[in-house]
């Protein structure tokens, strides 16, 4: 289904983007101005720059480039066009201003002020980013397909990731820079976690909604994802339909448009899931080529089809 660009939503479109650019560009800072002089690393595909960086003094935003571009090529057709395009310019806007802020006197080259507002105000541009709908780091792309195919956690797919940079560095600089690198890590994930609004890594979001067929088909084609559909009854309002569905972080912005362009007088509650125990239900490859299928069907058969693309299960 193509997007009719209203008013609205080229308004919005320019919103993300100011936002992209902004947590871009102050993620940049914290980076040249405050890691970059302590040799303090950042996670995924930063932190490996900034260690080729320290070895052969090739220019660190030449190298976020070279490496965020493969990840962006493997998530063109597995990610939501929108969210490669975000994710491209904030990437290219990060790396032109760290390129500007290299030129720049260094704000401290005291360790412990540096892990503690390097890894603040990285966490509030990284936050930014996301929250907006981009993303910085073509490790987190990785970790959502990963999690996509096999189910395996996003954050703790990047955290394996990071801990293998960490003790790379650590075998490099030693494991002083390794300490700091991993206390930046965490303190930038809890200040992300904030400006996200408290968005962990998996989230449970409930819908009630006029609109539940449009809105589980939508949730299901773009983010792959499928609904428990229940019914409801509100107390002034009457009967209503319930939609029930498992989410990471990265799809909560995807999730929040498209319940805005289908029915925007729904009510969403989203909150957060500490483990998930049984099958969780996402969309195959054999569920795709049913889709491509589907408009050969008869009405019958769509029915029947849509009954088995849509299992309540969560």
């Amino acid at each position: 289904m193509k997007r009719k660009l209203t008013r609205n939503y080229v308004l919005k479109l320019i919103v993300d983007f100011f936002g992209i650019a902004v947590g871009a560009v102050i993620a940049a800072f914290a980076i040249e101005e405050f890691l970059v002089p302590c040799t303090i690393l950042d996670g995924g595909v930063v932190g490996i720059s900034i260690m080729i960086n320290n070895l052969t003094k090739f220019p660190l935003s030449m190298l976020t480039v070279i490496f965020n571009i493969p990840f962006l090529i493997i998530g063109t057709r597995k990610m939501g066009k929108m969210f490669i395009v975000k994710s491209a310019f904030g990437m290219a806007l990060f790396s032109l201003f760290l390129e500007v802020f290299a030129k720049m006197k260094d704000v401290t080259e005291d360790y412990l002020l540096a892990v503690c507002f390097g890894g603040v105000i990285l966490g509030i541009g990284v936050g930014l980013v996301i929250r907006f709908g981009g993303c910085l780091d073509g490790t987190e792309t990785v970790a959502i397909l990963l999690n996509k195919k096999f189910k395996l956690p996003v954050g703790q797919t990047v955290l394996i990731f990071n801990i293998i940079i960490f003790i790379i560095a650590g075998c490099i600089f030693g494991f002083d820079r390794a300490m700091y690198s991993l206390l930046t890590y965490f303190i930038t994930s809890k200040v992300l976690d904030i400006v996200e609004s408290g968005l962990e890594q998996t989230k449970a979001a409930m819908i009630i909604t006029n609109d539940s067929k449009e809105i589980s088909e939508q949730i299901y084609r773009r983010l792959g994802r499928t609904v428990t559909i229940m019914e409801g009854e509100g107390l002034v309002s009457g009967k209503k339909i319930v939609l029930y569905c498992v989410l990471t972080r990265f799809e909560i912005h995807e999730l929040k448009d498209i319940i805005k362009n289908v029915d925007s007088s729904a009510f969403i509650a989203i909150s957060d899931v500490s483990e998930i125990i049984g099958k969780h239900v996402k969309k195959s490859g054999k569920l795709k080529k049913q889709d491509e299928k589907k408009s050969d069907k008869t009405p019958e058969a769509e029915t029947k089809s849509e009954k088995e693309l849509h299992p309540e299960t969560t």
